[in-house]
């Protein structure tokens, strides 16, 4: 007796890639009856071209083709589209060609003359597990948008070349020393390098080192023992368990105790620390991003951080540009807070007009992408008309003169060319020094003189 197959609420596009046409046809209308639709190639190289052009849950495959092994194309199919399941048939089966086709990525390997009532639930398991693939794909892709270096907006020289940098060692395990001032994005960017990495189905733990007392931070950062304290009624785990096999985030690692320093040395060197009031380490498998406003490497020369420390968490540098010294970014920044907290509030997305533009532009933006997002905030929930002017500024930008690209006092201009070659050389003082051609001394007096951290 004939299975009987409840039809699915499944929708689904199957590539059928068959030379004997009327057995193709047959196999289409089944299928088409099904509630799939179905798209035909006589061969391997129409099929190819079609799976190029657009996306299918399923792709049926001859063997035996007059241009291709069908065993053989499997591997070109996957090449094509990774998330396609494909099923092969064959008038005459071999236990070899199997086994090469399921190695290929094949889902499945059926001949035909078999029960032809095999094909369909074979048909529903593919399709399931294609459509379970293509939802991974898009949270994959929303994923990265989000947290991501895609998250990361801006085209200037400067961000452009710090994203390049993430990228390259998001990929390996190495330890990333993350500079800049305050509010240049830091976090996303270790959130972006951890998204990046093969850790990324792991935690992602973020702590701020400067938010906690000395106790406090130990205990958060390394768990502690039952009785470790008073009101340690419990074990309790620490960030870097819950970052075991993922990536830590520590912020502002500049404002570190030394005792904690010297904890943080162990577990970057050996993988292991002790929780407060054990004797037993705990082992861990865990990815530090650090980040800092300061110099630590100058720091770490004058005995206010560990040197061995500073070294050990310096093995891959990344300077973020001040937002100042990247104006060309700061209008698709501004438009992307713009539109976000419209939505937010549901509001019209309202324009900019020049004059706030330049406004923008030209403002010094100390607290950087940070004071620019806080900024379009208010300025989205005050204002209610269509276009954006200078008089929907706060004061102090509306009133302010340009400090960047409109000055020429020698000062100013020494002052720019300095960040632009710290930002160049990754904050590397040393190597910042020797383009500008002046002693490492002097290099130091000038960043304390117009205070650049």
């Amino acid at each position: 007796m004939p299975i009987q197959i409840k039809a699915k609420s499944m929708q689904g596009t199957i590539l059928i890639i068959d030379d004997e046409e009327k057995l193709r046809g047959l196999l289409a209308k089944i299928i088409s009856l099904e509630g799939f639709e179905v798209i035909e190639a006589a061969n391997a190289k129409a099929g190819l071209k079609k799976l190029e052009q657009q996306e299918f849950n399923v792709v049926i495959c001859d063997v035996k083709l007059p241009d291709c092994n069908g065993v053989d194309l499997v591997k070109k199919l996957k090449e094509v589209s990774p998330i396609t399941e494909i099923i092969m048939l064959t008038a005459y089966g071999t236990i070899a060609d199997g086994v090469k086709a399921i190695k290929n990525g094949a889902f499945d390997y059926i001949t035909k003359g078999d029960d032809n009532d095999k094909i369909l639930p074979l048909l529903y398991r593919a399709v399931e597990k294609s459509m379970l693939q293509q939802r991974l794909h898009r949270l994959e892709k929303k994923v990265n948008k989000q947290y991501g270096f895609d998250s990361i907006i801006g085209s200037s020289k400067q961000i452009q070349e710090a994203i390049t940098l993430g990228k390259k060692v998001a990929a390996t395990d190495a330890t990333v020393l993350l500079l800049g001032e305050t509010g240049t994005g830091k976090e996303v960017f270790a959130q972006a390098i951890h998204y990046g990495s093969n850790r990324k189905d792991k935690n992602y733990v973020a702590v701020n080192c400067s938010a906690l007392g000395k106790d406090i931070l130990e205990s958060e950062l390394f768990g502690h023992k039952a009785g470790a304290f008073t009101g340690a009624n419990k074990d309790t785990k620490g960030l870097f368990e819950e970052a075991d096999g993922g990536t830590i985030f520590l912020d502002e690692i500049g404002e570190m105790s030394p005792d904690l320093q010297a904890k943080l040395l162990r577990v970057l060197e050996t993988n292991e620390f002790l929780k407060v009031g054990d004797s037993k380490p705990t082992h861990v498998n865990v990815r530090v991003i650090a980040a800092t406003n300061r110099d630590l490497q100058r720091e770490s020369e004058t005995g206010q951080f560990r040197s061995d420390l500073f070294y050990r968490l310096a093995v891959f540098q990344i300077a973020l540009p001040a937002l100042r010294d990247r104006p060309k970014d700061i209008e698709p920044l501004a438009k992307y807070f713009i539109t976000h907290f419209a939505a937010k509030v549901n509001k019209p997305v309202p324009e900019m007009n020049l004059e706030f533009l330049q406004k923008l532009k030209t403002y010094s933006w100390k607290g950087n992408i940070r004071e620019l997002k806080n900024m379009m905030e208010r300025v989205v929930i005050l204002s209610d008309n269509p276009l954006l002017t200078k008089d929907d500024l706060p004061f102090e930008i509306k009133n302010s003169t340009s400090t960047i690209s409109n000055s020429y006092n020698l000062s100013d201009v020494e002052k720019n060319h300095i960040q632009r070659v710290l930002i160049h050389s990754n904050g590397n003082k040393t190597e910042a020094a020797r383009l500008l051609n002046i002693g490492l001394t002097t290099l130091y007096r000038k960043l304390e003189e117009y205070k650049i951290s």
